[in-house]
């Protein structure tokens, strides 16, 4: 029994490997996962303690939990099950395409990567950027039911937006975006699901694929998960807020039930002094298709050369970014009152051009629309849009200087750029651009 038994060193290794494992695997990993869950437990308690709106459960789940529990949803078994009818495949392959598709759609949120990377990131390079000016706060925000499901929407103008809107909500809660198939890149796309945001595909005729993601954003919309969606669906091309595609909005209604807890909708209107893909949204607008073009080389050339006068003094940045956050719209009252998913489409699309602040660079443009002026025949024509617009409501984001500040402020960028002669002609072949910028004023 004590006797020695030789084994070939090989061997030797391999039982000390297993050996290793085995006590790894029942003794060492779960004293070390229990000792970090209990620190990010503490670290999520501080932080909750300081939000307006706490981090539900449902966003931190585990992924894996919540792939199986959305696969594995009843609503998604029967939508596998008449996808199998109706193609003919086998009911296992459609139930594991659906699979597949929850997989592909649900986030891996991380507290730590989106507080303490996420947000940061965000307001760095929001400052880089821009001056980031907050237009309007509508006062009902904060009387909010921190039951209800916030879901912010906002005009889509640049895809900076994701970053501006991060930085100015860190404050009251983590946000769920609904992002395209452009962030579906490696390592890009585990970032982006570590931040808690969820990719779609847009414009899928797959109806498995609509009824999963359906059942996930009611199943977020259930839980009270802050979402922040684009109802447009897509960047503007001609600089103009417009209608809303119905998708993600149907799915919210549809899932709704009058004893669920709220849902409160809040208007988030963008602008930008300056848009940094103005000129691909406008051919793609000319094209009249959405298919931009991918040139990295040239982006990372165009942002060294800015980091490089960034850093050396040379510029501030691209001008005024701005927010306005409109008064929230509430859908157990909305569909109380008879409202249908198209009429809260429209009613969002109205309440978030109502909220998006007019800056200098998009108020001169617009009075540059007019035709070739003096300045003191363009000052003339920006103090009489500034009039018409106060009288109509607009937010105004202008120099505190007065209007001659914002003249200075809007004229200086366009005629650095070529889009202005110094002669203040409107360039003929830059006409479109110029007119992209002028779009987002609203007409007073």
């Amino acid at each position: 029994m004590f006797g020695t038994v030789v084994v070939p060193v090989w061997l030797l290794i391999l039982i000390l490997g297993f050996a290793a494992i085995s006590f790894a695997t029942h003794f060492l990993f779960p004293s070390v996962r229990w000792f970090f869950r209990r620190r990010a437990e503490k670290a999520l308690a501080r932080l909750n303690a300081r939000l307006d709106r706490k981090i539900d459960l449902f966003k931190l789940a585990q992924r894996t939990d919540m792939v199986a529990r959305l696969a594995y949803d009843q609503k998604v078994v029967e939508a596998a099950m008449a996808h199998a009818a109706e193609t003919g495949v086998p009911g296992e392959v459609a139930f594991e395409e659906a699979q597949r598709y929850a997989r592909e759609i649900v986030p891996g949120f991380s507290a730590t990567v989106y507080f303490g990377f996420g947000t940061r990131a965000a307001k760095w390079l929001s400052r880089l950027l821009f001056r980031v000016r907050v237009g309007k706060i509508d006062k009902e925000l904060e009387q909010l039911d921190p039951k209800a499901t916030v879901i912010f929407v906002m005009n889509h103008r640049s895809n900076v937006d994701y970053v501006l809107v991060t930085w100015l909500v860190a404050g009251r809660s983590a946000v769920s975006y609904a992002v395209g198939e452009w962030a579906r890149v490696w390592p890009l796309s585990a970032l982006i699901r570590s931040m808690g945001a969820y990719f779609i595909r847009r414009g899928s005729r797959n109806a498995l694929y609509r009824k999963v993601l359906a059942r996930y954003v009611q199943m977020a919309t259930e839980e009270g998960t802050t979402q922040a969606m684009f109802p447009e669906g897509g960047l503007s091309l001609d600089g103009r807020v417009g209608p809303a595609k119905l998708g993600l909005l149907s799915y919210v209604v549809e899932g709704w039930q009058p004893d669920d807890r709220d849902v409160v909708f809040v208007p988030v209107g963008l602008a930008y002094d300056r848009v940094l893909e103005d000129r691909v949204l406008v051919e793609a607008g000319k094209a009249g298709t959405r298919r931009f073009r991918n040139r990295p080389l040239w982006v990372a050339w165009h942002a060294a050369r800015f980091l490089w006068a960034r850093f050396r003094g040379r510029t501030k940045g691209f001008g005024t970014a701005a927010a306005g956050f409109g008064a929230p719209v509430h859908l157990r009252a909305h569909l109380a009152d008879g409202g249908t998913v198209e009429t809260l489409g429209e009613r969002l699309m109205v309440a978030i051009a109502a909220v998006v602040p007019v800056l200098p660079v998009p108020l001169v443009a617009k009075a540059l629309g007019e035709g070739a002026a003096t300045r003191e025949e363009l000052l003339a024509r920006v103090e009489a849009l500034v009039e018409r617009l106060k009288l109509a409501g607009a937010v105004l984001k202008l120099p505190p200087q007065g209007i001659s500040a914002a003249l200075e402020e809007g004229l200086t960028p366009l005629i650095r750029r070529g889009l202005v002669t110094g002669a203040l002609q409107p360039v003929a072949a830059e006409r479109a651009v110029l007119d992209f910028y002028a779009a987002s004023v609203p007409e007073a």
